[in-house]
């Protein structure tokens, strides 16, 4: 038997797509091109202002990338920098 008790060969092979997501995601494309598409939905995100807010915080965050990674030949940079200061008295 295979690691973790699962037969040899079950499921799907590694890295392949799951094809109900797709097709899901296909239909759901169809729909909204034919509900007017983009032009249809600029107007509806213009038509309120809960409608603009509910498209840059639910909708297109969903095109940004999950995990960003740098360049190799400029990697990105994290860090937190920590700065004492001493606090200035009158008195003194």
């Amino acid at each position: 038997m295979a690691r973790g008790g699962a037969r040899p060969g079950a499921g799907r092979p590694p890295l392949a797509k799951n094809k109900i997501p797709m097709a899901a995601k296909e239909m759901i494309a169809q729909v909204a091109e034919n509900l007017g598409g983009g032009e249809r939905m600029l107007e509806w995100v213009k038509s309120d202002p809960a409608n603009e807010k509910a498209f840059w915080t639910a909708i297109y965050p969903k095109l940004l990338p999950l995990q960003v990674s740098g360049d190799p030949d400029n990697p990105l940079l994290t860090g937190i920098t920590v700065t004492f200061v001493k606090p200035e008295h009158p008195d003194t």
